[in-house]
Parts: C-alpha cells; structure tokens; sequence
C-alpha cells in the first residue's frame, strides 16, 4: 500500500489505540485519551498545533467543555502499517454546527505520535 491508495476499512478494525482515544474522547476521559498518545505527540486541531502531553491534555479538557455535540464514526481508512484515517460527522452547537472531520493518526510504537483533525 501507498499513502495514495488508502484501504477501506471496517471501523472496529482500526487498531485498539485509536479505537481506546475515540471512545475516551466520546466519553470525554481526558485520563484515557491522554494515555494513547506518546509523551511528546503532537495533536493539530482547528489550525492550532499542541506539543506534548501538557498541552495535549490542556486540548482534550478545552475541546470537551467548550461545545455541545453528537459525533458519529462514518469511516475509517488504512493507509500503512502507521497511518489511519478516521471519519467523524459531527453535529452541536459549534459555528456552522454540522461537519465531517477527519482524524488523521500516525502511530509509533503502539501509541499516537501525531494526530492531525481537518475537514
């Protein structure tokens, strides 16, 4: 496989560490989501870059408080053995408050190196 050619997949086949993060995001554990990612990983959201747990932790507590809304897993891609891409539609009180985000995650050793969210 190449990066151009991602595979289909079924979303519960996504490797457990993402599937760990999604469910702890929904659920909003910081605790949890925190604990996949490495400790100097990188989380890209809304333009902004965060650094290392710190920053990543002070992210995941913002994101969960300050919006309302439902998300809903739509798809999930395999683009190598490091890099998966996950759907998400959302819907809340957000600006615009209908959108499809996709959560692009690079693993390194069982953990989430680098996490970029984009439409």
């Amino acid at each position: 496989m190449n990066s151009y050619q991602p595979q289909d997949l079924a979303p519960d086949a996504l490797p457990e560490v993402i599937n760990r993060y999604l469910d702890a995001h929904r659920a909003h554990d910081t605790a949890t989501a925190l604990s996949t990612f490495h400790s100097h990983a990188t989380v890209t959201d809304e333009g902004k870059t965060h650094r290392g747990a710190p920053a990543i932790e002070t992210w995941l507590t913002r994101a969960a408080g300050e919006y309302t809304y439902t998300i809903e897993l739509t798809g999930a891609q395999k683009v190598d053995t490091d890099h998966y891409i996950a759907t998400h539609h959302l819907e809340g009180n957000f600006p615009g408050g209908v959108v499809d985000l996709r959560y692009r995650f690079a693993l390194s050793d069982g953990l989430i190196q680098d996490l970029v969210i984009e439409p």
